[in-house]
């Protein structure tokens, strides 16, 4: 009975959860950037007509940092209506939704920003659960990567496409790339100092051993990126040959380890003086190493487990597990206990699909516009609708990104409809309802992985202009929020997916440890090192400016501090997490967070004396 309340308690959040994210989502609606151009644009106009008087006493702000104070002006209202570029940034107008139209309600506008807030952090690791890592294992399988090249280039980029993606999205769609510059080293000391002290502190005094080749190896390569990223923000700016240089940081890393990995392989052994791989390989070779174990995952023939390409962000996965060969018999983190499913079969039918309907608004545009050819997951009308209106999607950004005529904008939203039927007709004449497609594998992978990423960049767009407009209305600096709640929303999938693993035993914890610093590395090195490039790209042949924020310096220099606590306890200690290890970290992490938090409070009162 207790177990039956447990899943009926599960059923009623998720549920709940959905619908108030729909409900949050259709008031939102009400609040997009176009129909209230025409009116901006008219007080716009009458604003750009008083300065021209001399005798206008209102002077035109270039930013928002007037707005709490919103000098000349009755209300934030009149202020965020006379300055336009405080609403830019996002899809929806949050602050004239809280100023404006909660401006009695304001608790109600601090709840549905709430939902909001969490229902788009569900939505980008739900992307990349369900849609982006199902991509990855089809290209992996497509393209016939090695394990080792599949675990170094494309398993870490499922686990950190939420992250990755946010810090770009900081970078061009609202350039605000203090957000993502703080979210992606927030998230750092995070993971190094938080999750790897609390691994520690659970398997401390269990005798487990950390390969020391492995750590030593990993940590190095890691600090020589903070290193450089140091120089970089340091000197202010990067070019494309500075960011493309940063980033081939990571090729020659993942270009080492899948080497070193293939010479071990050549050579019949994947052990060799205690050396165990990032990931546990199996092979069909009788000489293989090492076994296959039901609690540890395996990378089989190129092919991943699909839990796997997305264990950081399994948490927000929808797709239920049935025991096949991909798919575990027992989710990690699943929504329903399957053991007590079965007692009241109707009344969790119906809570079921309840549930599905709640959770269709948010499942709906994204099936329909990403391209999934999972044999599981196969539906020849999703495949059809979404090569068809996909083209549409696409049209539709680049109108909403490229200021241009009305004619032009009609010529790319035909030109994607022409695009989209072709597509439509051909994959309705070429699929069958039964099963994927068998031929041309690799077009429709690619569809899916781009189209990902696309959704990748709206929902983190949009996440990046909700914590902007947040940090308006509490008046904190918005690299804070990238820096706390970003950082730690992104992060909680590798807490918990690392946390899993250590309790699978030595393996488990040797996968999480190498996790810890592998992970932050790539969204260090790929996410701020693309971001970077596409800034550095969008500004040719000037430099991209990054800011010389201190803050920023503050969390490279924590990050530094915890990979060199674990590089000297760890060897000291034989390989082996100790209490004196985990509590150091934390505690690292503890001074961090009050460092940092005292540095906006101090620069916040400064601000406001001036």
């Amino acid at each position: 009975m207790e177990n039956l309340k447990k899943v009926f308690h599960r059923i009623r959040l998720r549920g709940s959860f959905h619908g108030l994210c729909l409900l949050v989502f259709i008031v939102l609606c009400f609040k997009q950037q176009q129909p209230n151009n025409n009116k901006q644009t008219s007080n716009v106009l009458n604003r750009l007509a008083l300065s021209s008087n001399l005798n206008a006493l209102i002077i035109e702000p270039t930013d928002c940092s007037g707005l709490n104070q919103h000098e000349g002006y009755d209300n934030e209202c009149d202020f965020l209506q006379d300055n336009p570029q405080c609403l830019s940034g996002g899809y929806f107008y949050y602050l004239e939704f809280f100023y404006c139209d909660c401006v009695n309600y304001a608790f109600f506008a601090y709840i549905a920003l709430g939902i909001w807030l969490v229902a788009l952090f569900y939505l980008l690791g739900n992307t990349s659960a369900d849609y982006f890592c199902c991509c990855l294992e089809k290209l992996s399988n497509v393209l016939s990567l090695p394990p080792t090249v599949a675990g170094v280039t494309l398993l870490p980029l499922g686990n950190g496409a939420p992250d990755v993606f946010a810090c770009i999205a900081s970078f061009v769609g609202t350039e605000n790339a203090d957000v993502g510059l703080n979210s992606i080293s927030g998230g750092a000391v995070f993971i190094i100092c938080v999750v790897v002290g609390t691994i520690s502190l659970y398997v401390a005094n269990q005798g487990v051993t950390i390969d020391k080749n492995c750590f030593v190896r990993d940590v190095c390569t890691f600090l020589f990126a903070v290193v450089i990223l140091g120089v970089i923000l340091f000197v202010g700016e990067v070019t494309v040959g500075g960011a493309i240089a940063f980033v081939s940081i990571y090729a020659v890393y993942a270009t080492f380890v899948a080497a070193t990995e293939f010479l071990r392989k050549k050579d019949g052994s994947f052990k060799i003086d205690g050396y165990e791989p990032l990931l546990p390989l199996a092979d069909t070779n009788e000489n293989s190493g090492v076994k296959e174990s039901d609690d540890v995952p395996h990378l089989v023939k190129s092919k991943v487990p699909h839990w796997m390409w997305g264990s950081n962000v399994a948490m927000y996965s929808d797709v239920k597990c049935h025991g096949t060969e991909d798919c575990p018999i027992k989710p990690q983190w699943g929504w329903i206990d399957e053991e007590t499913q079965s007692e009241n079969p109707g009344c969790s039918f119906s809570c079921s699909k309840l549930i599905k309907w709640l959770e269709y608004p948010l499942m709906l545009t994204r099936r329909l516009t990403i391209p999934i050819i999972d044999e599981e997951r196969w539906s020849k009308g999703y495949a059809v609708a979404s090569v068809t209106l996909a083209p549409l999607l696409l049209a539709f950004l680049w109108n909403s990104q490229n200021e241009g005529s009305e004619l032009s904008e009609d010529v790319i939203y035909i030109g994607g409809a022409a695009i989209g039927c072709v597509l439509g007709v051909a994959a309705y004449t070429f699929t069958k309802p039964d099963q994927p497609p068998q031929k041309f594998l690799l077009p429709w992978v690619l569809g899916g992985f781009f189209m990902s990423i696309i959704w990748f960049y709206m929902v983190a767009n949009e996440l990046v202009a909700l914590l902007v407009a947040l940090g308006l209305i509490f008046r904190v600096n918005p690299s804070i929020l990238g820096l706390t709640v970003l950082a730690w929303g992104n992060s909680m999938g590798d807490l918990m997916s690392n946390f899993a693993l250590a309790m699978n035993g030595a393996d488990g914890v040797q996968i999480a440890i190498s996790g810890c610093y592998a992970g932050p590395m790539f969204n260090t090195l790929i996410g701020l090192g693309v971001s970077m490039l596409i800034g550095s790209w969008s500004k040719r042949p000037d430099a991209y400016t990054i800011s010389r924020d201190s803050g920023l310096f503050c969390n490279l220099g924590f990050i530094v501090i915890g990979l060199v606590w674990a590089l000297v306890v760890l060897p000291r200690n034989q390989m082996q997490p100790s209490k004196l290890l985990g509590m150091g970290l934390i505690g690292i992490y503890l001074a961090f967070l009050c460092l940092r938090i005292g540095m906006a409070v101090v620069a916040g009162t400064l601000n406001g004396s001036s």
